[in-house]
C-alpha cells in the first residue's frame, strides 16, 4: 500500500480505504478461486495495482469517459482504474464466469458504483468507449479485431480514443502492423525492478 501513496499522494480518504482493503479482498477470494498466481498474490499491490495504474500516468480519465477492460481477470486493470476514477464509468469483461463472480464481489465490497461487470466476450459487447485497457489478453493483432468499431467517435482526452494494453518485452514485430502505435515505458513511472521491461501500449482509433 505505501508503493501506491509514494506514486498517488493525493488520493482521497475513501480511495485510500478502497485501495486499503483489496489485499484483504483477493486473499479471500483468491483462496476459493484462482483468480491470481499464488506466487503473486503477496506482492498484489505491485505486480497487480501498481501495474494497472501506470495506465494512469500514460492517460488520466476524465468524468464521465466510458472505459472497457476486455479480459479483466479478476479485476485488473479496471479495479484499481475505478477506485482512481470514480466519475469515470468502467465495464469490465471476461469469458470465464467465476471471474466475473470475483470482480463483482469485490466491486460491491468496494462500494464502486462506477463499476459494470459482464461475462461476455469482447465481440459481444455493446456501447463505445473512450478507451478500450487489457493486460497482454493477446496479441495486438487479434485484439485490435475484437475492439474494432467499439470506439466514441469524438475524442475529448489528451490521446485520441484507442487501446490503452498492458505488455512486456520487446514488441517491435507485434506492433510492426500499427505504425501509429505509442510505447511507454513504466519504468519512466515506476522504479521497481518489477516494471523495468514492463510496457504501456497506446494503439489510437
Amino acid at each position: 500500500m505505501e508503493q501506491i501513496l509514494a506514486y498517488f499522494p493525493d488520493l482521497t480518504s475513501s480511495q485510500r480505504a478502497q485501495f486499503e482493503q483489496l489485499e484483504a479482498l483477493y486473499t479471500d477470494w483468491n483462496a476459493k478461486i484462482n483468480v491470481i498466481s499464488r506466487k503473486d498474490i503477496d506482492s498484489l499491490y505491485e505486480k497487480h495495482v501498481l501495474h494497472a495504474l501506470s495506465i494512469a500516468k500514460v492517460q488520466a480519465f476524465l468524468p464521465d469517459a466510458h472505459i472497457l477492460d476486455v479480459g479483466t481477470g479478476g479485476g485488473f486493470p479496471g479495479i484499481p482504474l475505478a477506485i482512481l476514477f470514480p466519475e469515470v464509468q468502467f465495464t469490465l469483461v471476461d469469458v470465464i464466469g467465476k471471474k466475473i463472480k470475483v470482480v463483482e464481489a469485490v466491486a460491491a465490497a468496494l462500494e464502486l458504483k462506477n463499476v459494470s461487470a459482464k461475462q461476455q466476450r469482447a465481440a459481444q459487447v455493446q456501447g463505445h468507449f473512450d478507451f478500450v485497457v487489457s493486460r497482454a489478453v493477446t496479441n495486438m493483432s487479434d485484439f485490435a479485431s475484437w475492439v474494432n468499431g467499439k470506439f466514441r467517435s469524438k475524442s475529448r482526452h489528451e490521446l485520441r480514443n484507442g487501446i490503452l494494453y498492458l505488455k512486456g518485452g520487446d514488441l517491435t514485430e507485434e506492433l510492426s502492423d500499427f505504425p501509429k502505435a505509442k510505447q511507454f515505458d513504466i519504468a519512466r513511472f515506476f522504479h521497481e525492478e518489477f516494471f523495468e521491461t514492463k510496457k504501456v501500449v497506446y494503439v489510437p482509433f
